[in-house]
């Protein structure tokens, strides 16, 4: 069975510095994620996401960032992707530990 590796923020920050082949993904809800998100963050709420691939994300084998507000919600969203057979899932904790730029 896959897993997800999990980085710090501060890392991730790094990471999304430099253009990459990668999406952020912000499972927060649809209101936390209008009030303030990772530039370039595209949203999937946690609760929406079941057990069939998403529409949002086609390719299984994309490396995939998920964050959430405090780290809870980003590792349960991190298992769930990892268990539908997404392959490079990697975990960042919290936007609570985010000190970058803001996009609304």
């Amino acid at each position: 069975m896959a897993t997800y590796q999990s980085i710090t923020m501060k890392d991730a920050k790094k990471v999304f510095s430099s253009e990459g082949n990668y999406l952020i993904v912000d499972v927060r809800r649809t209101d936390e994620f209008a009030k303030g998100h990772i530039p370039g963050a595209i949203n999937i709420p946690n609760e929406t996401i079941k057990a069939d691939k998403l529409k949002k994300l086609p390719d299984l084998h994309q490396v995939i960032y998920v964050y959430c507000r405090s780290g809870r919600r980003s590792k349960e969203a991190a298992e769930k992707l990892t268990s539908i057979g997404y392959r490079h899932i990697i975990e960042c904790g919290g936007f609570l530990d985010w000190n970058g730029d803001i996009e609304k």
